[in-house]
């Protein structure tokens, strides 16, 4: 479980963010800096992160033309991401231009991994008919995980009540990344498709992004804790 858990440092405050960093260091694999940290501190808060032993996620979501996103996959490679997001509506070259920019940018010798976002975990069925997508949420994150899988990359990012499905599809080596998750103690917050640790992981999911759980948590510790022992 430990392995499993990317812990999403959601502050606008990088030395905060480091603080809970530190006080999780050896109870955890992965952090998570989204895009409030990462404009806040940048690069410097990744290798802090790095320094301190944890493999870091840098999801930025990058959705641009080919280029740009592939100039931004090396530039986020060289300064230590371990694996990298990128939006699968932004189509087949610009997917590609990622997958390849990664391949070509190893760090310390591994390449980061590339995650494509299907459907934000914020959306639903009503969410996505605003924007102009009529199919159903389920069936837009398979079109668009099978575009990010055609053209190069090492899986997705998807609701919890996907994974299942994403795992049939992409078999058993992808990346099946979930947001959304949230144990049974926790509250939903702004998430509209959530699930347990437990259940994320049964229907196959590969990596957990548990955020306010832990790090709103009074003792951010005794929250992973919690979440580790299967509470």
């Amino acid at each position: 479980m430990r392995e499993k858990i990317i812990v999403a440092l959601d502050y606008d405050d990088p030395e905060r963010a480091l603080e809970v960093a530190r006080s999780l260091a050896g109870r955890v694999g992965w952090m998570k800096v989204g895009l409030t940290l990462y404009a806040m501190g940048g690069r410097a808060v990744v290798e802090e992160l790095k320094r301190l032993g944890y493999r870091v996620f840098v999801d930025l979501k990058l959705h641009d033309i080919p280029h740009q996103v592939a100039g931004a996959v090396r530039a986020l490679a060289h300064v230590g991401a371990d694996m990298l997001t990128v939006h699968a509506s932004g189509g087949a070259a610009m997917l590609a231009a990622a997958a390849q920019a990664a391949a070509a940018a190893k760090t310390g010798g591994v390449r980061p991994s590339i995650v494509a976002v299907t459907v934000l975990t914020s959306m639903d069925a009503a969410g996505l008919a605003a924007v102009g997508v009529a199919r159903p949420p389920a069936e837009q994150v398979e079109l668009l995980a099978t575009l990010a899988r055609d053209n190069g990359c090492d899986g997705v990012v998807c609701a919890p009540s996907e994974a299942r499905a994403m795992r049939a599809l992409l078999g058993p080596d992808a990346l099946v990344v979930t947001p959304g998750v949230r144990p049974s103690w926790a509250a939903a917050d702004d998430q509209a498709r959530i699930a347990t640790p437990e259940a994320a992981l049964g229907s196959g999911a590969s990596h957990l992004v548990i955020g306010r759980p832990i790090t709103a948590a009074p003792d951010p510790v005794a929250a992973l804790e919690r979440i580790v022992e299967g509470e």
